[in-house]
C-alpha cells in the first residue's frame, strides 16, 4: 500500500511540475521522447514504469532522483539446504 501512495505522490509531484514549466503532455513527451501513455500513467502513479523513461521526464523538468538510506532495511529469508556465495 505505502509504495503505491509513493508512486501516486511521484506522478503528482511531476504532473504539478509540468505545468509549473507551463508544458502540456504532448510538449514534455516530444522533449522527453516518451509516448503520451507513458506519461499519462507515470503522472497517475502507475507503479511499473520504464526507469530510463521516467529519468528522460524527470530531465526535460528540470529533476533528478535522489536515493537515500531508508530506516527500514529489508532482508530475505535464508532458505534451508542452499549455500550462500
Amino acid at each position: 500500500m505505502a509504495d503505491n501512495q509513493n508512486c501516486i505522490r511521484l506522478g503528482a509531484a511531476l504532473r504539478m511540475r509540468r505545468k509549473e514549466l507551463g508544458l502540456n503532455q504532448v510538449q514534455t513527451c516530444d522533449l522527453a521522447g516518451v509516448g503520451p501513455v507513458f506519461l499519462y500513467e507515470l503522472e497517475h502513479g502507475k507503479a511499473t514504469v520504464q526507469l530510463d523513461k521516467v529519468l528522460a521526464v524527470l530531465e526535460v523538468l528540470g529533476m533528478g532522483l535522489e536515493l537515500k538510506e531508508s530506516r527500514d532495511v529489508l532482508s530475505a529469508p535464508t532458505v534451508t539446504g542452499e549455500e550462500t556465495p
